[in-house]
């Protein structure tokens, strides 16, 4: 029987990760996978899903060329291109993480996990035959699939999830998303680019309905001003795909409703993947679909721990790999910080971009905070005015007692690369007169931050 210090169960974000990282500690490490190396963010979730966005960004900027004082003529797409260009990419990038297991000598077995008592794993292969191994401590880090609903079968072809959305042999005419967290709206703006007619479907009042609602109300403009029909305090009650394409009845505030598409995709969140691995067998506590964990990730069960989606938290790629990280150094005796998991930055790579962290004003002032809040448009912007990207603002939220920064929602173009500014700064507890000295680069986008921040201490100068 093959002996390791670390076993990780799954190789996503979170599995690959925390395997390399304990690898870098001086552990014997392996890597038990049943399909493709980098789970499903490398393969059919956060990469791939951002090539097809970088397709539909590209084709809006060749439609609307002449805003740019350029002529661009017969511009047309290829949807099978398209697609291929993004398992293409997402091809590249797990066998980038192949490489990264080879440098980093982990052992990479292929096949489905199973926990058994005696800290061991038994590994089930495609031919069916099984083989156990054994480590001291063993991570489970299975992630998580697309979530059905009971009224909303899927069947992989007229109702479907993200992983056939991002693999479709042909471009649908008509299209229904229901839900609008991230994974729905960023398929809704893919296909309603490439020329689908989309209608979102949402149970809650507002889109990205976890955000600020003032960024709510904008992404909620700014599609439907892109042709996106939207659809919310809306629920489909049942689905009907016996004819060519689908009908969904819907029911709304005004009453029911029929809608007819050829294809539905259902977005409407994630199950974790902790059927039959072995928790029951080894006793090991879950509590509403998650595996129960301490602040390093430990389960009930010595040398057994969980992270990524499989535990509560934000179902994020970059929660599971912070997660990986700060439980391999436990294990190791290393003097490690527990998460703060209220400043974990939130991204939507839709157009407009949405990124967040911390507070919203709505829960500041639940909490009891007195508040100061600054907003800058990027109307006012330079930067976004020459880029043609005027949509969206910069939201700060500051206690205004001692200035601590309680929150940053931002929604608009390229935000998800400028959100990091406003994560660094909360968790060394700058103030927001520290953030207004900053000096910021003119013209850029980031320089709303600071303007945001100008406007919430009334020293704004643009506005």
């Amino acid at each position: 029987m093959s002996k390791y210090d670390i076993i990780v169960l799954g190789s996503g974000p979170g599995g690959y990760v925390t395997a390399i990282r304990a690898s870098q500690l001086g552990f014997k490490t392996a890597v038990i996978e049943k399909e493709n190396l980098g789970g499903v963010c490398l393969n059919w979730g956060c990469i791939p899903t951002k090539a097809l966005l970088k397709s539909a960004e590209v084709f809006n900027y060749l439609n609307h060329a002449e805003d740019y004082g350029l002529k661009a003529d017969n511009v047309d797409k290829d949807f099978d291109a398209v697609i291929k260009r993004s398992r293409d990419v997402a091809g590249g990038m797990s066998k980038g993480v192949q490489f990264l297991m080879k440098k980093n000598k982990i052992d990479v077995i292929d096949g489905f996990g199973k926990l058994k008592s005696g800290k061991k794993v038994a590994v089930k292969d495609s031919d069916g035959n099984t083989k156990d191994y054994e480590a001291d401590h063993i991570i489970v880090a299975t992630g998580a699939k697309s979530r059905e609903l009971p009224n909303l079968p899927q069947d992989g072809e007229k109702v479907i999830g993200y992983r056939e959305a991002m693999n479709l042999k042909k471009q649908p005419k008509k299209m229904i998303v229901v839900g609008s967290g991230a994974i729905g709206v960023e398929f809704a703006h893919f296909y309603n680019s490439m020329g689908t007619e989309v209608t979102i479907v949402e149970y809650l009042p507002n889109l990205v309905p976890l955000e600020d609602e003032e960024v709510s109300k904008q992404f909620e403009k700014s599609f439907k001003k892109s042709g996106i029909k939207v659809m919310t305090n809306s629920a489909v009650e049942s689905v009907d795909t016996s004819g060519d394409g689908v009908k969904a009845k819907v029911k709304t505030k005004k009453g029911e409703e029929t809608l007819e598409a050829d294809v539905v995709l259902s977005a409407v969140g994630i199950k974790t993947n902790i059927e039959n691995i072995g928790l029951e067998d080894l006793g090991i506590k879950t509590d509403k679909d998650k595996i129960v964990v301490n602040e390093w990730y430990q389960t009930n069960v010595p040398g057994v721990y969980a992270i990524g989606d499989v535990v509560a938290g934000p179902a994020l790629a970059h929660v599971a790999s912070a997660e990986g990280i700060i439980c391999v150094e436990k294990i190791k005796g290393m003097k490690v910080e527990a998460l703060d998991y209220g400043n974990i930055p939130g991204c939507t790579y839709a157009t407009p971009e949405i990124a967040s962290v911390g507070l919203t004003e709505k829960q500041a002032k639940e909490q009891g905070y007195e508040i100061k809040v600054g907003k800058f448009p990027f109307s006012a912007s330079g930067k976004a005015s020459a880029a043609g990207k005027k949509e969206g603002f910069v939201k700060v939220i500051y206690d205004a007692k001692y200035g601590e920064w309680l929150g940053c929602h931002m929604i608009g173009a390229g935000v998800t690369d400028m959100i990091a500014e406003a994560v660094v700064a909360r968790k060394l507890e700058t103030t927001g007169h520290e953030i207004l000295k900053a000096v910021h680069p003119h013209p850029t986008m980031s320089e709303a931050v600071m303007e945001a921040t100008a406007a919430a201490y009334d020293e704004v100068i643009h506005i």
